[in-house]
């Protein structure tokens, strides 16, 4: 690791910006052709993968597609070149809990109808829950219409389609694997399903069609065609391409699916929580409401700002934000490189600005604790377990989502939170400044795509999924990681098991197994049971974090608590009067 240059000249406080106060205008925009995928579609990736397998199903019990077998051979040829074996069957009789647990992903390939009985569906289920992945392509969506918990994994089914023809893709995230190496739009031909309901207020939308550029598409002009989501402890990915037996032989459909398939098998990290009502401040096309502050600059090319030189920082100065927001933006190291995001700064061309009045959100995994990524530079260092947890490597894209309520700010990298920090300087505010991004110095390469805000808070009614940490830096833990009705929930050292693995939802539910987190009988005395219990929407099963960290249960209006004076492994969680001590201090995900 090179040394900081940071450090070199001693800056203090959240001083990154040692530079003059001069104005360097960004370079002339050198975008590429936006129908076009990006010219990064190998399908060998740069740093190995560790080995895995994945099970490829394609039972069919309706119209069976001829693509099949041609997915089969893709998928192969994918595994081969990306450390995956592949085990490839058509039995239902896979589907035993023994057998499910060898793989990191199972891929149901234009699988069609009913196609798994009772037991193995229960199978799958315990699979799904206990955080395996799922890929669903193309006829995925026309299978198990009976089954509820495979509606919801595969995140819409199947209503129609018109016939085979060339569409526009829209490509909505460019951060996730499965579409980090298209450009803005995609054309292809295949065969565009409708779909029964829209997924998007459940899943996060990768891409979608343009339904005025072929004909037959029903979805009002919202029409998903690729999305991730969390679903109940594991991930699942679901892709409507592949009808076509050509689909197999693209280049850019194949990375498509290798993406989807390295997200699922935890390869890669993605932000997949749902997200509506975000603006964009830079889309890819233009430069529009940002000023250049100090040396260097960007380069602008695929829909990308490139940082160059420095020190210096591109700021958005056509609008300071105020009240409580969340911005959201995609980044992407080179190597051992360094920079940063600026919130709550004053306009001025001057990034002393930024430094002496803002804070800085860090990019650079190899510094020190308090100036690495997801620190508030200078100022609180993230979690760096969950950091690290969160956290693609150089060479792929991340997401940062951060959340100000009030003078509070939550980072989220990569849809997992790995930071909290409540500023109490007067001289400063989160409430109100702008947003910058700094360009280091010669040799620090970082990109950013997808520049988005949102007025009024940021993503709270989207599922979290993830470790819940409390006193000791132990984690909430379903008991020897048993589902039965009343199984204690309590302490444990973080292991990165299923029963560590919680999703916080929308609705103020807390589940991992597949059931929540519920207070005993809904009772409200100390020390009141807190259990695993079967989800019934009742108040007993509500819980609200707190900006002081903690968790309280609203019906009861008491918090969530670690038992006793000392917490070891084993250490019972209960229900009692709200304190603020240790015990009760929790970072959700």
């Amino acid at each position: 690791m090179r040394t900081s240059l940071k450090a070199t000249l001693g800056l203090f406080a959240a001083a990154t910006l040692a530079l003059a106060p001069q104005a360097v205008a960004l370079p002339a925009a050198t975008p590429s052709s936006p129908t076009a995928p990006s010219s990064h579609t190998a399908e060998r990736l740069v740093a190995a993968d560790p080995a895995y397998k994945i099970l490829v199903f394609s039972k069919t019990a309706g119209f069976r597609h001829s693509s099949i077998d041609d997915g089969i051979a893709a998928l192969r040829t994918l595994g081969a070149a990306n450390n995956f074996t592949v085990d490839a069957t058509e039995d239902a009789q896979a589907f035993t809990t023994g057998n499910l647990a060898q793989y990191r992903a199972v891929v149901f390939l234009s699988t069609t109808g009913d196609v798994l009985d009772g037991a193995k569906q229960t199978a799958f289920e315990q699979y799904v829950k206990g955080g395996g992945g799922y890929v669903g392509i193309h006829a995925a969506a026309d299978t198990e219409y009976d089954w509820p918990f495979y509606e919801g994994l595969a995140g819409a089914l199947f209503h129609s389609h018109p016939a085979i023809q060339s569409a526009t893709v829209r490509v909505e995230d460019r951060a996730h694997d499965a579409t980090a190496h298209l450009g803005s739009s995609w054309q292809r031909t295949d065969e565009w399903y409708n779909y029964r309901s829209n997924p998007r207020t459940s899943a996060r939308v990768l891409a979608s069609l343009d339904e005025s550029s072929y004909s037959g598409g029903n979805m009002a002009g919202d029409h998903p065609i690729a999305w991730c989501k969390d679903y109940q402890g594991g991930r699942a990915f679901y892709t409507g391409g592949g009808h076509t037996d050509e689909s197999y032989a693209e280049p850019a459909f194949r990375r498509h699916l290798l993406g989807g398939i390295r997200w699922a098998a935890g390869m890669t990290e993605a932000d997949c929580r749902p997200e509506t009502g975000y603006t964009s401040l830079f889309g890819g096309s233009s430069t529009t409401g940002w000023k250049q502050a100090g040396p260097g600059g960007f380069t602008l090319a695929d829909g990308t700002l490139t940082s160059q030189g420095g020190l210096g920082m591109l700021w958005y100065s056509a609008q300071e934000f105020t009240g409580d927001y969340s911005v959201k933006l995609d980044w992407k190291a080179a190597g051992d490189d360094n920079s940063g995001v600026f919130l709550g700064f004053p306009a001025s061309d001057d990034p002393w600005s930024a430094v002496n009045n803002g804070y800085e959100i860090q990019i650079d995994a190899t510094d020190s604790a308090d100036r690495t990524t997801g620190a508030v530079y200078g100022f609180r260092s993230a979690d760096i377990a969950a950091r690290d947890a969160a956290l693609n490597p150089p060479g792929e894209w991340n997401t940062y989502e951060l959340r100000v309520t009030g003078e509070r700010l939550e980072i989220f990298l990569n849809g997992r939170k790995i930071n909290d920090f409540t500023n109490t300087d007067p001289a400063r505010s989160l409430r109100q400044g702008h947003v910058g991004l700094q360009n280091h110095g010669d040799g620090d390469d970082v990109s950013f795509r997808n520049i988005r805000v949102k007025h009024g808070g940021g993503q709270q009614p989207g599922p979290r999924t993830g470790e819940v940490k409390g006193v000791g830096g132990k984690c909430l833990d379903v008991a020897d990681g048993q589902s039965a009705d009343g199984t204690k929930v309590q302490l444990w050292t973080c292991n990165g098991s299923s029963a560590q693995r919680w999703t916080v939802a929308g609705d103020g539910s807390v589940k991992a197994l597949g059931k929540c987190l519920d207070v005993s009988g809904g009772g409200s005395a100390d020390g009141t049971r807190v259990q695993l219990w079967t989800c019934n929407g009742s108040g007993a099963q509500k819980w609200e974090p707190q900006t002081n960290g903690t968790v309280r249960n609203p019906q009861s209006g008491k918090c969530l608590d670690a038992s006793g004076g000392t917490w070891n492994d084993g250490t019972a969680v209960h229900l009692w009067t709200c304190h603020t001590g240790p015990n009760q201090k929790w970072t959700l995900p």
